[in-house]
């Protein structure tokens, strides 16, 4: 029993697994080692946002192999040791020169400016300027970026960084915001990779700038170009002809084809042998207040812009011929309480107060307060103006309200209704007549027996049916406010500004002020 005992004893010590098993053991010795040296590295690293590159993780890798050819051969157990012994000591330095290279917690010795206009438009690039000057003892490599609010994108994103000590670099990004408002740049961020590549630390650093971004002027300086060489009908806007004539005399210009030609000026003709007509002053000194409402009913969105969005743009638009006419404008902002009030004013610093004011509104899924919104008009402003309220009707509820404020101020104001129409809802009710129109043998020849090879589904028919009836309901309130005495414009939101010039223009030429 003993013989037998010592027997398997020996077959055992013998046995290729068993010596596998203390090969394993032993080569797993180093990595424990490792691990927990480097436990006190991993979470300095981790506290100071430093993560190891490539280079570390393939150093890692050579560790692994000689960990596997220890298994198969204990030789390789000393050279593993030393391995892991240098990787130990190789990232510890790196780290410490990183580390104390970068500035510490603080990061003193790098600085970062920032160049940026206070102000810019939607959708037009705004141009950042970063200067990262390095006042440490160590080369900067790595990369760095700008700051990207929410609403944002950036070209390029990033920008490579290669700084000697005491040198700075510049570099330009070009921020295109999708959203008006106002948007703070808080940080400027920086990779910065250690001497021996093997960490790479990220660094924030606070650059604080406030950007607001206001809606696209450019349509203001495309009417005062095309109004300067009598353009206006590209953009829509129609001449208006003018219910009896004004008698202050402003100025003499050149004749054009549509002026009356008992204007013409003669005396001043035979002095610049060409036809000189005077011009006169329209009325001026009148008052517009525009009513924004930024309620549940201008959420809707379309490519990108909500319906108060288009209702801003074309407000700002009609402001600023308003203002060029020498007339007074305002603006009211309200959904559930008063956002914004802006009394009416003249002159070229208004339009200012009208984009501080309404640049940073913006749709809430609330009830809108007509009540409170009519009530501050009627304290506010006593005088005969222009009231213009830009809204959406989807509702008889909501469309009661807005039509009975609107009618109040008939006599006391003159007020003008902006409806919104929602693209969706016509192109749905004029789906089966395009389909149809498609369908058809003329019109595409693809017929089988005689007959289109599409059919109009029920669906489309009854969506069509309904999307009718609303849009016969629309009418039917568009019609009543017109009964009432309310003026009307009932336009696409991508398509408001030219009707709504037309019709402060319409209102101006028939003295309905």
């Amino acid at each position: 029993m003993i013989s037998t005992l010592a027997s398997s004893g020996l077959a055992q010590s013998n046995s290729p697994l068993a010596g596998t098993d203390e090969s394993g053991l032993w080569a797993s010795g180093p990595w424990l080692v490792l691990l927990v040296l480097s436990l006190p590295l991993i979470i300095a690293a981790f506290r100071t946002r430093t993560f190891p590159t490539v280079s570390w993780i393939w150093l890692l890798g050579v560790s692994l192999v000689l960990s596997v050819l220890t298994i198969f051969s204990p030789a390789w157990l000393v050279l593993l040791a030393l391995v892991d012994g240098l990787i130990f000591i190789a990232t510890s330095i790196d780290f410490l020169l990183l580390w104390i290279g970068t500035g510490g917690s603080k990061h003193t010795g790098i600085e970062v400016i920032r160049e940026v206009p206070r102000t810019g438009s939607l959708r037009v690039p705004i141009e950042s300027n970063l200067t990262v000057r390095n006042q440490t003892s160590m080369r900067l490599i790595g990369e760095f970026r700008d700051d990207l609010p929410e609403h944002f994108t950036s070209a390029p994103e990033t920008h490579p960084l290669d700084l000697a000590a005491g040198m700075e670099t510049r570099a330009v990004s070009h921020l295109t915001p999708h959203r008006r408002g106002a948007f703070d740049l808080e940080h400027a961020y920086l990779k910065v990779t250690s001497p021996l590549r093997l960490w790479q630390r990220q660094i924030t650093i606070d650059v604080p700038n406030r950007l607001n971004v206001y809606p696209d002027m450019k349509q203001l300086s495309d009417y005062a170009l095309l109004a300067r060489t009598d353009r206006l009908s590209l953009i829509g806007v129609r001449r208006t002809r003018r219910v009896g004539q004004d008698s202050d005399f402003e100025r003499l210009r050149d004749y054009t084809r549509d002026d009356n030609y008992r204007h013409i000026d003669w005396r001043s003709t035979a002095r610049r042998n060409k036809l000189t007509v005077r011009q006169f002053q329209s009325d001026q000194s009148q008052r517009l207040i525009f009513m924004l409402d930024c309620g549940r009913m201008m959420t809707n969105q379309r490519d990108g812009y909500s319906l108060l969005d288009h209702a801003l743009n074309a407000s700002l638009m009609m402001a600023y011929v308003a203002l060029k006419q020498g007339d007074a404008v305002g603006m009211i902002c309200f959904s559930d309480h008063i956002h914004a009030y802006i009394p009416p004013r003249g002159g070229a610093s208004q339009m200012n107060r009208l984009l501080q004011a309404g640049f940073d509104q913006f749709p809430r899924m609330v009830e809108s307060r007509y009540d409170l919104a009519f009530l501050h008009l009627s304290h506010a402003c006593k005088r005969r103006s222009l009231v213009t309220l830009i809204t959406n009707v989807i509702d008889e509820v909501n469309a009661e309200v807005v039509v009975d404020y609107l009618s109040n101020l008939s006599g006391t104001h003159l007020p003008l209704a902006v409806l919104l129409r929602d693209r969706e809802m016509f192109d749905a009710a004029d789906a089966p007549m395009l389909a149809s129109m498609a369908e058809s043998p003329t019109a595409s020849g693809n017929t089988i027996g005689g007959s289109p090879t599409n059919v109009i589904d029920d669906f489309t028919l009854y969506r069509a049916a309904a999307a009718a009836d609303i849009l016969v309901w629309r009418e039917e309130v568009l019609a009543g406010l017109r009964h009432r005495g309310v003026l009307c414009v009932d336009a696409f939101p991508d398509e408001l500004t030219a009707p709504l010039v037309n019709q402060y223009l319409e209102v101006k030429a028939k003295h309905l002020l």
